[in-house]
């Protein structure tokens, strides 16, 4: 690995040379070796815990990023503070004798001195940012203690490593709480038993969860080089309770709590942190695309965890209904595996693809959900009518995450068993529910009828976003795609209500390995 090299460039503002302390990573090195070769590294730092925040981002006024803006955090990408001269103090890694370093311009363009060629190579791996260096303006909105925000629900304890960034402030290690635990279902019939082995299989672990919140912490880090006040939010299957161990992960990425235009602001956003993530995170982030949609995303590739990331530009209702789904998640214990098997059963068929106009996992967690509240004994209420205060649209972002902690689970008199409610299921939207004239909707624990708003004509699956009202399977816009899913739950329902053997509608063998 090499090491860090300095450069000098001249700064058209002050009129002087100005050494700048860069890094590359010219070997490819994971970070799961940096972490444990190189404790202090950022590359190898844990993820936060809750109180573990960078500054109050979201208690400040809204942030408008203009044109202007923009282009400076263009210039910040290509000069990454070339006005300030870097000093840094002797930093010891490990078991490393501290680094020397200088604050005289010694070097010119890549080349290194003779000094520098002696550092230990762990040294040398490193990445700095001066401790003498003029705060950025960041620094003057870090809260106090009792201001921390966060961004993440309380999911695993961590050790926080101090961040030698000057714009992260140290912070001590509080105790935080665990996520609840619930014991699985009782399964004394033969196609419960395969519903639960299916489950406890496939299941997203905690290791996975935090493989994904490791690269969204490195992430956030990077991201803040180009925008300073944005954060970067875990959201969806990764994160609601109802993710496998193939799930991608989604990030969100927030530069302000108002909407962005999409198709100009988002994409603009998108196109600097594409370039930066080509040219300066290519040692661990591999094949990142910038794919012009109608929503644009980044999508990429970790090298280190081997997980495909979805990265979005101020998709807000996507985090506030990535914790409503969580709370939906833990309330009941049979809602995650009915869920995770439904969600097999529906890949396994090509039914579950919205970019090949299907449905998407998050109007199949819906489906799942309004089944099970519309039951003659209901085994989900709507928690968004009984806890009003907790899920509502006003609410601020940092609190979003305290709402799963609010609701105690949910004490039902219906007693199915996991092979009777997925019967119900296939059952329910094959023969009972009217997609002519209804509209799926959780918010309200009902059909409901549908609206006569232009996004609801000429559509053949209606389901309700919870807290914008749009409609979350609007990608189902051809009647083959229709009538092909309409015909999969017909099928699947006869099959299964015959041979009750859950390899009749989804090969269990091949659902387990593909996890």
């Amino acid at each position: 690995m090499r090491g860090v090299w300095f450069c000098e460039e001249r700064d058209p503002n002050l009129n002087t040379n100005s050494v700048c302390l860069y890094y590359r990573w010219k070997n490819t090195c994971s970070l799961l070796v940096n972490k444990s070769m190189f404790p202090n590294s950022i590359l190898g730092r844990p993820p936060f815990t809750p109180n573990h925040q960078q500054h109050n981002f979201f208690a400040l006024s809204p942030t408008f990023y203009s044109h202007q803006q923009l282009i400076d955090a263009q210039f910040n990408f290509q000069n990454a503070d070339l006005s300030r001269a870097v000093s840094l103090q002797q930093l010891t890694y490990g078991n490393v004798s501290p680094i020397p370093t200088s604050t005289s311009p010694l070097f010119r363009g890549r080349k290194r001195l003779s000094d520098e060629k002696n550092l230990p190579l762990d040294g040398k791996r490193q990445r700095f940012h001066s401790p003498h260096q003029e705060p950025a303006i960041v620094n003057h909105i870090v809260p106090l203690s009792g201001e921390r925000r966060y961004s993440m629900p309380p999911l695993f304890h961590t050790h926080y490593v101090p961040d030698i960034v000057r714009c992260v402030p140290p912070f001590r290690e509080i105790p935080i709480l665990e996520p609840r635990e619930i014991t699985l279902p009782e399964a004394k019939d033969k196609l419960s038993q395969q519903i639960l082995e299916l489950f406890e299989a496939c299941q997203q672990q905690v290791s996975d969860l935090k493989k994904k919140e490791l690269c969204r912490t490195q992430l956030q880090r990077e991201i803040q080089l180009l925008f300073p006040q944005s954060r970067l939010f875990l959201v969806g299957s990764s994160l609601n309770g109802f993710g496998t161990r193939s799930s991608d992960g989604d990030l969100c990425l927030v530069v302000k709590e108002e909407p962005v235009n999409q198709k100009t602001e988002a994409r603009h956003i998108l196109t600097l942190v594409h370039k930066h993530f080509c040219t300066r995170l290519s040692g661990y982030i591999e094949r990142p695309q910038l794919i012009r949609a109608k929503v644009p995303i980044v999508k990429f590739r970790d090298k280190v965890s081997c997980v495909e990331f979805d990265l979005n530009v101020n998709n807000i209702v996507g985090i506030r209904n990535t914790f409503l789904l969580r709370t939906y998640a833990y309330l009941e214990n049979r809602v995650r595996p009915l869920v995770l098997v439904i969600k097999k059963w529906a890949s396994h068929h090509d039914i579950n693809d919205a970019s090949r106009g299907t449905l998407s996992s998050y109007s199949l967690v819906l489906m799942v959900l309004h089944y099970l509240q519309t039951l003659p004994e209901p085994i989900l209420p709507s928690i968004q009518k009984i806890y009003p205060e907790s899920f509502s649209p006003a609410i601020q972002l940092h609190l979003v995450h305290q709402a799963p902690c609010n609701v105690p689970p949910y004490l039902s008199k219906n007693e199915s068993n996991l092979g009777d409610l997925l019967l119900g299921f296939l059952k329910y939207y094959a023969t009972e529910f009217d997609w002519n004239n209804q509209m799926i909707s959780v918010r309200e624990a009902k059909a409901i009828p549908r609206p006569d708003g232009i996004e609801w004509r000429n559509k053949y699956i209606c389901v309700e976003e919870p807290f914008d009202g749009t409609n979350t399977a609007r990608a189902v816009h051809e009647k083959q795609k229709f009538d092909i899913i309409k015909d999969q739950f017909l099928k699947s329902w006869h099959r299964l209500k015959n041979k009750r053997d859950l390899n009749s509608i989804l090969p269990l063998r091949a659902a387990i390995l593909q996890r």
